[in-house]
């Protein structure tokens, strides 16, 4: 078993005894999401940490985007609910990625790859996702590569 599913279970059952709704839940529901991903396909397996991270970090930008969906439709005791998941979820994520940090990896995958215009994007992605894994968005590394190199 990964030391982070074991680390997830044992602060569910702490989190059971102290009645924190809240982690109790949001525990529950990142276990869930874990087996559910072990058992996904055509064997089971058990996941490595690398793979826990992934489903933490998926299921921490549904998070993300269901308090957006509930705040601009008004439910903000829904979207506040989901804001409380998204920070206990984020106690068992990597630190992100700073702004700073990211575009210094982009340009460095671009220096390796001797990438230049738009087209080269993939190759680049390809460079830049594996040093990324899990510490920044797909979406925000997609946007600091377009930026980058386009003109």
């Amino acid at each position: 078993m990964s030391a982070l599913k074991e680390k997830l279970e044992t602060d569910l059952s702490v989190a059971m005894k102290a009645r924190d709704e809240v982690r109790t839940r949001t525990l529950r529901m990142a276990l869930t999401a874990v087996k559910n991903e072990e058992v996904a396909g055509k064997r089971s397996r058990e996941l490595s940490d690398d793979d826990v991270v992934k489903v933490l970090t998926r299921e921490a930008k549904k998070r993300r985007e269901a308090a957006t969906a509930f705040a601009d439709a008004g439910r903000d005791a829904q979207a506040q609910a989901e804001r409380d998941e998204n920070a206990v979820l984020e106690e068992y994520l990597p630190a992100q990625l700073s702004d700073e940090e990211l575009t210094a990896l982009v340009s460095a995958a671009i220096a390796e790859t001797g990438a230049e215009g738009p087209r080269a994007m993939g190759q680049v992605m390809k460079v830049v996702n594996p040093k990324v894994a899990g510490r920044a968005e797909g979406g925000r590394v997609a946007a600091e590569v377009k930026r980058q190199l386009l003109p």
